[in-house]
């Protein structure tokens, strides 16, 4: 067994609380069924091909894309999309599915506003896609190598975008059912994400309430931001 020790000394450093991520207004988001399929049709047929792009790369992209604009960033400026990409079926052999405990990659696009805004969903849905599918065994466990020999410990607060305001962090799962407990006060309206997982740019899926194939997307923005994403009409037509 190897035994890894973390180069802090002083845990308050670790259980610290003091986390402030500046003003934020959070809103869910829902993508029904038809709506998920629409945008994987779209990126498909923009990029030529036929079920190539996933749904939810598709959406991916068009959220990407959609924020980025309301944010009148300058052109030449690069944007960015970072993935937390589960591990487990894309090692040889796959983790267990008796191993209890999240395994996850981390994957990062950048490119420059420009490139982003003048091409459509199915140009950033397929740079998604070949990104994640880059993304195999041999890399993942390179990284993890990497962390055995210099181990670390990421503080709460600190940016993993290194572009800071002008990237999106995608997080969550909309393969997980988080509507199956019920705890005797009904079914929920909508998933919540805890105040930790809570910055700018952060988007985090579950599968929707509705069921069927619908996503729900816990998005967090500048308030001013928010504000022109919920008045930004190509994004909110395909919001249910």
């Amino acid at each position: 067994m190897v035994v890894l020790k973390f180069p802090v000394l002083d845990l308050d450093k670790l259980t610290s609380r003091e986390y402030n991520p500046g003003p934020l207004r959070e809103r869910i988001f829902h993508f029904s069924h038809t709506s998920m399929s629409k945008l994987k049709a779209k990126a498909n047929q923009e990029c030529g091909t036929e079920n190539v792009i996933s749904s939810f790369q598709s959406l991916s992209a068009f959220v990407w894309r959609s924020i980025t604009r309301v944010r009148n960033l300058a052109p030449d400026q690069q944007t960015s999309c970072f993935f937390a990409i589960g591990a487990r079926d894309r090692l040889d052999p796959p983790i267990s599915d008796d191993y209890f405990g999240s395994f996850l990659y981390r994957a990062q696009y950048d490119c420059k506003v420009k490139e982003l805004l003048d091409n459509g969903i199915g140009w950033n849905a397929t740079k998604l896609h070949e990104l994640i599918k880059t993304q195999d065994g041999k890399s993942i466990l390179q990284f993890y190598e990497e962390f055995a020999k210099a181990p670390f410990v990421v503080p709460r607060g600190s940016d993993p975008k290194p572009l800071g305001e002008n990237g999106v962090i995608m997080g969550g799962s909309a393969r997980f059912d988080m509507y199956g407990s019920e705890f005797g006060l009904g079914r929920p309206l909508a998933t919540r994400m805890g105040y930790a997982n809570k910055e700018n740019g952060k988007i985090t899926a579950s599968a929707g309430c509705q069921g069927g194939g619908s996503v729900d997307l816990e998005i967090c923005l500048r308030p001013r931001i928010m504000s022109a994403l919920e008045a930004d009409q190509e994004f909110m037509s395909f919001v249910s």
